[in-house]
C-alpha cells in the first residue's frame, strides 16, 4: 500500500466520523423535543450506518456512510398534565434519546476521528522524510 492509498482510506474514515458526530449532535439537540399536540410523535433517535467497500484504486477497503436508520425503541413518557402535547391521562411522549449514550457515542466518534487524523499526520511525515532522503 502506498502513501496515497493510506491517505485516501484515512480520509474516508474522517468523513464517516464527521457524519456520525453530526447525527449524534442532532440527537442531543432534540433530546427534549416533545410533540406539539396530543398523539403526535416526538423526535425519533437517528443512527448512522456504515459500509466497508472495496476500492480497487486504493487496493483496500474504505468506509462509506450509508443511510440513516431510526431507533425504533419506545419513547419515554412523563407526567405533565399542563403540557400542550399531554394525552388525556396527562402524559407527554418524549424522544427515545438517552443523552448519556449519545455522549459516549460522541466520545467514541471523536477518538476514531483522531485516530484517522493521526494516520494522515504520520503518513505526511513519512512522505516528507522519504522526499528528504531522495534529495540527500
Amino acid at each position: 500500500m502506498d502513501f496515497n492509498s493510506s491517505l485516501r482510506i484515512a480520509a474516508t474514515g474522517l468523513h464517516a466520523q464527521t457524519a456520525r458526530m453530526r447525527v449524534i449532535a442532532e440527537n442531543i439537540a432534540n433530546a427534549d423535543s416533545a410533540g406539539k399536540a396530543p398523539g403526535e410523535e416526538p423526535y425519533r433517535r437517528r443512527v448512522p450506518t456504515f459500509q466497508a467497500q472495496y476500492d480497487a484504486e486504493v487496493g483496500g477497503k474504505v468506509v462509506e456512510v450509508g443511510r440513516l436508520a431510526y431507533d425504533m425503541s419506545d419513547f419515554t413518557s412523563r407526567y405533565e398534565p399542563g403540557h400542550p402535547a399531554a394525552d388525556t391521562s396527562g402524559y407527554v411522549q418524549y424522544p427515545n434519546v438517552n443523552t448519556l449514550i449519545e455522549t459516549m457515542d460522541m466520545r467514541e466518534a471523536q477518538r476514531t476521528y483522531e485516530a484517522n487524523l493521526n494516520v494522515v499526520t504520520v503518513t505526511r511525515q513519512m512522505l516528507g522524510r522519504t522526499l528528504d532522503i531522495l534529495r540527500g
